[in-house]
């Protein structure tokens, strides 16, 4: 049994890239979101076991909307995706409650490796 996933992306190739080694790597994933407005709103809809995050969105950022989810569900499991150089967006999402990051170019071995830890234990 896969685990949840939505994916927050405002670039439509960069969240079927994610969803591509997600889906290979044995996950769901449940939903999709090009903007933290929706992400939020889809979180409450889907209560998905994981988010991945995209940092630099329009209409809300990825730390607006990971403050936003940790408000609806401080249990809530997210992984920010973020370019390179935006090391101090990232120190303020691990800071908000996000549990790693991923920097673009996706490796799919890291994305895999981060999820996994990301996520609690199988039972």
């Amino acid at each position: 049994m896969g685990k949840n996933i939505l994916i927050v992306d405002d670039a439509a190739f960069m969240r079927m890239m994610i969803k591509d080694i997600l889906t290979k790597g044995g996950f769901n994933v449940v939903g999709e979101a090009e903007n933290g407005l929706t992400a939020i709103k889809k979180y409450s809809e889907l209560k998905p076991d994981l988010v991945t995050l995209d940092i630099t969105m329009p209409e809300m950022d990825g730390i607006h909307a990971l403050k936003e989810i940790k408000q609806i569900d401080q249990d809530a499991r997210v992984i920010m995706c973020s370019a390179m150089g935006q090391q101090a967006m990232v120190i303020e999402a691990i800071q908000s409650g996000a549990r790693d990051f991923i920097v673009k170019p996706f490796q799919v071995d890291r994305v895999l490796e981060a999820v996994r830890k990301a996520l609690p234990p199988e039972e």
